[in-house]
């Protein structure tokens, strides 16, 4: 499988897709899964220390008991905070933390080192530059191999990345949402660091059995001038099947193929959660797109049709805690 192009420090050379570990329910399910993806070629497996209360990682473990772990590039995000029943209710990425969430994660995973270690986001009252200083530290200490950032603004990855070079940038981008094409991008490959997309089918939107539906239930978090932007959108997703039944591929397989034409240093993340949906995802990294592909596509779906997030604004207080 392809790598991706970045030019960080460690110069790491990782698949052009990466799998996430964050709702594989079924142990089993989840460590066949991860199996096929390492076996077609996926080095990188995301998780983060908060998905399923640490059970992600604990299956992780488990699967990489029959590989060699260095095989495999593991990102880590930590500092998500959930109670018992598992609702969100903020953010710890204070430096005095780091060290406590890293040890926990170094335990379920069953390893001495992370490739990759990132605040899962940035705390507005704690200075970036003291989160990354900290993780830097772990890397001096041997426990880490490299700095990771999500979710931010071009100004706050300038300025981690001044503490310690970044090795990846975790965002969401997909055909329904490109904010990142204006200032993200441009920074992220000024300063040589890798870009790593996720909800890159926009929450199911794209290519899933039921758009409309889909639409209803993010309605919720999102603007009605997003909402109405969107339905637009999905009434011109049957122009992008159409350019997909061409290459016999599926809408799903088109639109990470997309994400993927839009630079060598982007890795597009996918949630599949059984080996079925698995080795049907992998098929988009061999889906050629030629130029004029990509204008029918642009065509399809335009750039003024994308909507802003729909995930929800991260509103924090001075101890990390959501605002609601």
């Amino acid at each position: 499988m392809k790598t991706i192009n970045c030019r960080t420090k460690n110069n790491i050379a990782i698949s052009r897709l990466g799998l996430g570990a964050m709702r594989m329910a079924d142990i089993q399910q989840g460590i066949d899964t991860i199996h096929a993806a390492l076996d077609s070629g996926i080095t990188y497996l995301n998780t983060g220390d908060f998905y399923g209360h640490g059970e992600s990682e604990m299956l992780i473990r488990e699967a990489l008991k029959t590989r060699r772990r260095e095989d495999v590039f593991i990102s880590v995000k930590f500092g998500g905070m959930l109670t018992p029943e598992g609702r969100f209710y903020g953010i710890d990425v204070r430096p005095q933390s780091i060290q406590n969430y890293l040890a926990y994660t170094l335990k379920r995973l069953g390893t001495d080192y992370v490739d990759l270690y990132q605040p899962a986001r940035i705390n507005p009252y704690i200075p970036v530059e003291e989160t990354i200083d900290s993780i830097a530290d772990m890397i001096k200490a041997g426990y880490v191999r490299n700095v990771g950032i999500t979710e931010i603004d071009a100004n706050t990855l300038r300025r981690a990345h001044a503490v310690h070079p970044i090795s990846l940038v975790e965002l969401r981008y997909s055909l329904l949402d490109r904010e990142i094409e204006e200032s993200l991008i441009p920074t992220a490959r000024e300063l040589g660091i890798g870009i790593v997309t996720f909800a890159n089918l926009f929450h199911g939107v794209i290519g899933g059995s039921n758009p409309d539906e889909k639409v209803a239930g993010l309605s919720r978090r999102m603007s009605p001038q997003a909402v109405e932007k969107l339905k637009q959108a999905v009434s011109r997703l049957d122009q992008l099947k159409e350019i997909a039944d061409e290459k016999n591929v599926t809408v799903s397989q088109l639109a990470i193929a997309w994400v993927l034409a839009q630079g060598d240093d982007i890795l597009a993340l996918v949630g599949s959660r059984t080996v079925g949906q698995l080795l049907d995802t992998v098929k988009a990294i061999d889906i050629p797109l030629s130029e004029e592909d990509l204008q029918r596509i642009e065509q399809a779906i335009p750039k003024e049709y994308a909507s802003n997030s729909a995930m929800l604004p991260v509103d924090l207080d001075e101890n990390g805690l959501f605002k609601f």
